[in-house]
Parts: C-alpha cells; sequence; structure tokens
C-alpha cells in the first residue's frame, strides 16, 4: 500500500528545539548552547523556518546528555557523541557541573556525581543508562552506598517534583523506582548457596505499601552473607505472627513509611511471639524501620534503627552473637 500524498514517513518525523528539549528533559536554552558551543545541531535547516530536530540529530544529543551526566566535559562530550576521533580533555565548567540543567532537571543538591546522572538519566526516561547507572553503582559501592548516597537523593528529588509540578513527573519516580527494585534485588538474589541460621524477616506493615528500604536492606544482608526472608509490602498482622512461629528468627524488622501505619501494638505482639520446644523457646528482636514509627519503641525486644547501616550493624551482631 503507497504512503498517503502529502505525509511525511514515520522515520523522517523532527522535533522543535522546545520538543527535543522536553523529551530529554533538559533546558531549550542548553540545548541551543550546545548547538552553538559545539555544534551539536540540526544537521538539515530551513531558511525561514524553527529548527527541526531528526531522529538522528536527537540520537546524538541523546549521546550527549549520557557522556556529561558520567561527567565527562561538555567538549569531549560533544565530540565522542558524534563520533570524532579521540578528543583532548578540556577543563569542567566552574564547581564541577558540566551535565545539562534548566527547569526541566531534578534538583538533588550536593550529590555524588552517579547521582546526578542517575537523576538525568530518569528525566529522559532512559531506562539503558538508569540500568547502566544503578548497577555500576550497587557493583562499585556497595549496595549501602549506592543506596544511601546515590538512589536515595534521586528518589526524594523525584518525589518532590511530581508533587510540586502535579501528574507531570509521576512517570519519572515510577520509571526510577522500578529500576531502582531492579537493581536491589539483583544483588539481594545472588545465586548460590543459601546462609545457614535464623534467619531475618523483612515485612511492610499492613496498609504499607513502600518497601525498597526493604529491599535495600535485603541487599545489604545478601552482601554480608546473612540470611533472610523477604515478604514484601502490606503484610496482614496474622501472616507476620504466622510467620514468625513458622521461621524462628533472631530478627524481624517491620517498615511503616507514615504514621497510620505504624501500629505498636503489632509490634510488641511480634516481639512477644515466640516458638521452639518447651524450654528452649526463643523470641525475635523486632526493628521498628522507617519515618511512621515516631519516638524511641517502647516494651522488651523492640529497636529502633536510625539507618540502613545502623540496622545492618544491629543485625549481623544480632546473628553472629
Amino acid at each position: 500500500m503507497s504512503e498517503p500524498t502529502g505525509v511525511p514517513p514515520r522515520a523522517e518525523a523532527s522535533l522543535t528545539t522546545g520538543g527535543v528539549a522536553r523529551r530529554l528533559g533538559v533546558s531549550p536554552t542548553t540545548v541551543r548552547s550546545w548547538e552553538r558551543r559545539y555544534g551539536i545541531g540540526p544537521a538539515e535547516r530551513e531558511s525561514g523556518h524553527h529548527r527541526r530536530w531528526s531522529p538522528a540529530d536527537v540520537a546524538v544529543l541523546e549521546a550527549m546528555c549520557r557522556l556529561t551526566a558520567r561527567g565527562v566535559p561538555p567538549g569531549e562530550a560533544a565530540r565522542l557523541a558524534r563520533g570524532a576521533a579521540p578528543p583532548v580533555p578540556e577543563p569542567e565548567e566552574p564547581g564541577g557541573r558540566t551535565a545539562p540543567g534548566g527547569s526541566n532537571a531534578l534538583p538533588v543538591g550536593q550529590v555524588r556525581p552517579e547521582c546526578r546522572g542517575l537523576a538525568r538519566a530518569a528525566v529522559r526516561l532512559d531506562t539503558a543508562e538508569v540500568s547502566l547507572i544503578l548497577r555500576r553503582a550497587t557493583d562499585g559501592l556497595g549496595a549501602v552506598t549506592a543506596w544511601t548516597e546515590v538512589m536515595i537523593p534521586a528518589l526524594r528529588a523525584a518525589g518532590r517534583k511530581w508533587a510540586a509540578e502535579g501528574e507531570r513527573y509521576v512517570e519519572v519516580e515510577h520509571l526510577l523506582s522500578w529500576h531502582v527494585s531492579t537493581a536491589l534485588r539483583r544483588v539481594a538474589d545472588r545465586p548460590g548457596q543459601a546462609p545457614q541460621g535464623p534467619p531475618v524477616l523483612l515485612a511492610g506493615m499492613p496498609g504499607e505499601q513502600h518497601t525498597l528500604p526493604l529491599e535495600a536492606v535485603a541487599a545489604g544482608l545478601a552482601e554480608l552473607g546473612l540470611p533472610y526472608r523477604m515478604f514484601g509490602p502490606a503484610v496482614p498482622a496474622e501472616a507476620l505472627l504466622e510467620a514468625v512461629r513458622r521461621t524462628g528468627p533472631a530478627a524481624v524488622m517491620i517498615w511503616s513509611q507514615s504514621r497510620p501505619t505504624a501500629d505498636r501494638v503489632l509490634a510488641r505482639r511480634t516481639a512477644e511471639t515466640a516458638w521452639g520446644g518447651r524450654g528452649a523457646r526463643s523470641r525475635p528482636v523486632v526493628l521498628t524501620a522507617g519515618p511512621g514509627w515516631t519516638g524511641t519503641p517502647t516494651g522488651p525486644g523492640l529497636l529502633r534503627p536510625r539507618d540502613l547501616a545502623g540496622a545492618l550493624d544491629r543485625i549481623g551482631r544480632l546473628l553472629t552473637d
């Protein structure tokens, strides 16, 4: 079937500078600056018309974004993006801020370069780059540092952005959360012989849907070679208590993101749930984790870790003593 007359082929679809900026999550000013300073611009131009960016032009810009997000100076990144010969490095811009900014960027503040790159890739919805950055972060920094210094600041920035902009950035936060979860599970589920001994149970409180922090704990425990069981979000109270009786854990971490899901009665019941034969009965230590738990927990067997590193240290001592 022939193409309708007057309709350009799909492969030739093009974008304006504003459209390209929105797609890549940078400001139009940044795109124009790159075009003016480094020659990263449309290959073809029509006199008297707005510049139009072809798919090939956009691909060069995407490569430019990836390279600058990794800390490559803009001039060098431009040469690499165009497929030029090996470049001569040039100085970075003042303050080391070489990557694109503008109103579309996620404001992450003073963070590691990996976090800035992750935030920018997420805004571009660049799944390949998001995955690469997260994989390198977990492999090179370890799960704890990657979570604390790379993942959390980017996730918080995405949350603040869509809260301020309405639903405009929800897709960015969802994409980023999914890839963070994938990266953490890759660490937590590494193949090999399962660690022996009483496990740590990880569970979201009834009604609690947030599980990324628990997945970070699971990844940290896996790196330490410590056994755990992950039950995920919104675990019903009786199911949690039955899991304690069935597995005989040394510790139970129950996560609450907000105060309405922080059930102190259930926390005490969990700490009081015993297992084992007569004369050798034991009870778990319960770690109430997350911002939903305010103040200091009351009752025997209850602990309140302040951060991931502190929680892993407590758990490690419980399992090795």
